[in-house]
């Protein structure tokens, strides 16, 4: 009602998605808001939100299962690889060094991306029944040096490290997004692309949070054996949650490097799976929106560190020299996590919660 938003007089207005006006206007805002920046700003700029937005997927994809339902998870990045690499041999042409089975159609390689993906954290799920904490951590850990390895000698599918392959081909009915065309530039067209498929996962993480499965995930989280005792079957919804954060992440590698148009092996390491746990600790554990602010923050950030060599000589953009650009960036990773962690352990989220409620009750103080 007018003047009273948190009065509900329905179940559909209690279960709405945006349940106050001023939820509506202001993600009405945010979206007008990032089409314009299509027009606005440069190529390069879009080309770095664009692959912002890709590893917002992926940070969601880990903040179900590490946020939501509470399995530690350090071995994102291995599914991001499995998601890179199935989608570059669909679209990959045949014939050649590599596999390539020559369909480059987003809507074939993009679901196969995130459907081989999820098989393979369903097979890793049944550790997630047995271990937990730091013990489940250091298994999934062991995954990231594992499919390092394998990714490196297997040539046929990868390229080899220095070598790599084609990403996967962004193609909707014959139309190629990764070249300017009527729709604009390649830049324009696969930032608008990143941005529609962002919303659409986001939403559906924040209405898989909102069903039954996801207070399964948060019981689970805030005590398994509680919710054991309650009747929640642990293994079925820990191998779900596990199945639904690869399939996340497998759809963010095959999109992810489909924006840069060249994938190499060395690229699935240690370093990939701390920056999307900084995105989720930064952001806000257990929110989308939270997962959405520290891709943006993590990727923003890169730019910044890369134009450090210009601005203070003591840092190298060599990596064989130290300080280099890129352990500078692994320091303020880490950095930052601890700060977060210490002082703001809500993150971003965190710090807009206390700023909307300082505004809803200005000028009194409680």
């Amino acid at each position: 009602m007018r003047g009273r938003p948190q009065l509900y007089t329905s179940y559909a207005q209690d279960m709405a998605l945006l349940d106050t006006p001023a939820k509506r206007v202001s993600t009405g805002l945010l979206v007008v808001l990032a089409l314009a920046l299509s027009v606005v700003l440069a190529d390069r700029s879009l080309e770095v939100l664009a692959g912002a937005y890709v590893l917002a997927i992926g940070a969601i994809g880990l903040n179900i299962v590490t946020g939501y339902a509470g399995q530690v998870s350090l071995g994102h990045a291995f599914f991001v690889a499995i998601g890179a690499y199935t989608a570059a041999a669909l679209s990959g042409p045949p014939g050649g060094d590599v596999i390539g089975f020559g369909v480059a159609e987003i809507w074939i390689w993009l679901p196969a991306a995130g459907l081989v993906a999820a098989v393979a954290g369903v097979l890793v799920a049944p550790l997630a029944t047995r271990l937990r904490g730091l013990y489940l951590a250091i298994v999934t850990l062991g995954l990231v040096f594992l499919g390092e390895h394998v990714f490196k000698e297997w040539k046929a599918l990868t390229g080899g490290p220095g070598v790599g392959r084609e990403a996967a081909v962004p193609q909707l009915f014959g139309y190629r997004l990764d070249e300017d065309g009527p729709l604009g530039t390649r830049e324009q067209v696969l930032y608008l692309l990143m941005l529609v498929l962002l919303v659409v996962f986001a939403v559906a993480a924040r209405n898989l949070a909102r069903s039954r499965v996801g207070r399964a995930f948060a019981a689970i989280r805030d005590r398994d054996i509680a919710a054991a005792v309650m009747g929640v079957p642990l293994t079925r919804y820990k191998v779900l949650a596990f199945g639904i954060s690869s399939c996340y992440a497998g759809c963010a590698g095959a999109l992810l490097y489909s924006v840069s148009g060249y994938v190499e092996p060395g690229s699935f390491n240690l370093l990939l799976s701390v920056q999307f746990i900084a995105m989720v600790l930064i952001g806000g554990v257990a929110t989308v929106s939270g997962a959405i602010a520290g891709a943006l923050f993590i990727s923003l950030l890169q730019p910044l560190t890369r134009a450090l060599p210009s601005l203070l000589p003591v840092v190298s953009a060599d990596t064989t020299q130290t300080p280099n650009v890129f352990q500078v960036e692994t320091v303020l990773y880490g950095l930052l996590i601890v700060l977060f962690l210490v002082f703001e352990p809500r993150g971003l989220f965190g710090l807009w919660v206390r700023a909307r409620n300082y505004w809803k009750s200005w000028p009194f103080s409680y």
